[in-house]
């Protein structure tokens, strides 16, 4: 039998309903381009096991300071002190806590596993006009395990979605796009220098991509927009994508209220939250926005 690749993912969500149509399975893979300061899920921007530690659980027993092979954890003025650098991802200290207060997130898993998972559900998607969801991460940085779910989804006739900021080559695009019903595509600004300071990425490569999808079938595309205080949360921004969506010829767009969820995730992870904002936006900060892009002919809807 012949043996699928293998892709390192987060995890893979069931019953998942905000990730396209329907009830969904969301496949969550490892790896990003950008490095985004809100992001909500740090743990997803490389590849590879995140030793992630709950404090609030920790009953502070030391079984794992006294297990682990490499002294990489050790108990200083009462609180857990990790020497990641020294980390082995040997999980033994996981395996120890029971508290559940030490997890590694990221694991590496074949192709047919995940489509054995998500098959479970086939018939809630069948019910609901869902599907499967490929996320992040961004999913096109595993490319070649990307093409192989996508080709064996299709082939078992499942709607699939694929949620990403955009950040890869035309050709990944053109390659995926036979095997995509729906591009939940991010659009975070219009401005290439500012985009770039921010988030290291390359603005005209995004809406390269955008435009090739809209060119070839724009109901294929949602373009959704993370809002975000500090960078383009203002009018001129936001106006400025509903005019380069219109340009395009699309109809949708979803609005997300930059939210502060994720930010247990960096105390977890050991690593700093560098977003000067900590208050999350709410529905009814983005409302004028919303009423905005459908002054302008778009479909607009705040979350998604």
């Amino acid at each position: 039998m012949k043996q699928t690749k293998e892709v390192s993912i987060m995890e893979i969500e069931r019953f998942a309903i905000h990730d396209g149509p329907g009830i969904r399975s969301t496949v969550f893979f490892q790896g990003c381009p950008l490095h985004c300061p809100w992001c909500a899920n740090p743990e997803s921007q490389t590849i590879g096991p995140k030793l992630m530690y709950n404090e609030k659980k920790c009953v502070h027993c030391g079984k794992c300071v006294t297990t682990c092979p490499v002294a990489a954890i050790e108990i200083q003025n009462d609180h857990l002190q990790f020497h990641r650098e020294q980390c082995l991802h040997c999980k033994i200290c996981e395996e120890g806590c029971l508290q559940n207060a030490i997890q590694f997130n990221g694991k590496k898993v074949s192709i047919d596993e995940i489509v054995d998972m998500v098959l479970r559900d086939r018939a809630y998607y069948e019910e609901s006009g869902g599907g499967v969801t490929i996320s992040g991460g961004e999913c096109f940085v595993q490319f070649d395990a990307l093409i192989e779910l996508l080709k064996r989804l299709k082939e078992e006739k499942l709607h699939v979605a694929v949620e990403t900021c955009g950040q890869t080559s035309l050709e990944h695009i053109q390659k995926a796009f036979p095997y995509v019903d729906l591009f939940l595509f991010d659009l975070k600004h219009t401005d290439s220098e500012i985009f770039h300071h921010v988030t290291g990425g390359h603005l005209e490569t995004i809406l390269r991509n955008i435009s090739y999808i809209s060119g070839q079938n724009p109901d294929k595309i949602i373009l959704r927009v993370p809002v975000i205080p500090g960078f383009n949360y203002n009018d001129v921004t936001m106006k400025e994508m509903f005019r380069f969506a219109g340009a395009c010829g699309l109809k949708r767009m979803h609005l997300l209220p930059y939210h502060t969820f994720g930010l247990n995730k960096y105390a977890q992870l050991g690593i700093p939250y560098t977003m000067e904002c900590k208050k999350s936006l709410h529905n009814d900060d983005l409302e004028k926005y919303r009423k905005a892009g459908e002054d302008m002919g778009l479909t607009v809807i705040i979350g998604g």
